[in-house]
């Protein structure tokens, strides 16, 4: 006899369509912590930015944190927000516009192929877990290079396990985390479904292993709740 249920798709997550109106709503129960994490990076900032520097946001989706630094610097900045994702970057230029900003330049691009100019800080937010794990080292080398001596790089990525427990745990309580925030656990089961094949963390010492071979040598842990984690390395 023939299974009539219609299975639910797998790897079909992306950041199209409507996404991008109700994105920040939505990443901010999904991902703990999601507002503080750019708390940090923006003043954390002062130590990176000054006049005539150029600061990079890797995935910057929406540009929230990008029009947050803008606010928070007083220093001409360049900043530039880099996406491939066209319905995030439409969305991006006219919220720019509608608050009059004039020193973001949002692109629509691959950033794997893009040429980053010298900058003195780049950011990383939650992005490098959606690059095919074969060219996150090539990732992580672009971003080492295009840093000036003493810039600084944030990285925030979600993390697994260092081992099966650790896993287990961490996934448990992070799905208690997002009922808590009004998911449903069909709503829960259904994105984690999506995700397969797409969203493809490391652990917390893969990831180091990929910033130490890029040539960084000065990593500091700054964040972590569960299996999210942010990182501050400094060429």
């Amino acid at each position: 006899m023939k299974n009539n249920k219609i299975k639910k798709k797998r790897g079909i997550w992306n950041f199209g369509g409507n996404v991008a109106p109700n994105f920040l709503d939505h990443i901010t129960k999904s991902v703990p912590f999601y507002q503080k994490g750019h708390d940090l990076i923006i003043k954390s900032s002062d130590y990176f930015l000054k006049n005539g520097s150029v600061c990079y946001d890797l995935g910057s989706s929406t540009a929230e944190l990008l029009i947050s630094l803008t606010k928070y610097t007083n220093k001409k900045v360049k900043f530039v927000g880099l996406d491939n994702e066209i319905k995030m970057v439409e969305f991006s230029k006219k919220l720019i516009k509608k608050k009059k900003i004039k020193n973001i330049t949002i692109k629509k691009t691959d950033i794997l192929k893009y040429k980053l100019l010298k900058s003195d800080l780049i950011i990383s937010y939650y992005t490098m877990q959606f690059i095919d794990p074969k060219f996150r080292q090539i990732f992580l080398n672009k971003i080492y290079k295009s840093l000036n001596w003493g810039g600084g790089f944030f990285l925030f990525e979600k993390i697994r396990g260092d081992d099966a427990r650790f896993q287990d745990m961490l996934t448990n309580l992070y799905h208690d985390f997002k009922e808590d925030n009004g998911f449903s656990i069909k709503d829960i089961d259904s994105k984690a479904k999506s995700l397969r094949g797409v969203l493809e963390p490391f652990s917390n010492r893969g990831n180091i292993g990929l910033l130490k071979r890029a040539g960084f040598s000065d990593i500091q842990t700054i964040f972590q709740y569960l299996n999210f984690k942010g990182y501050l390395c400094i060429k």
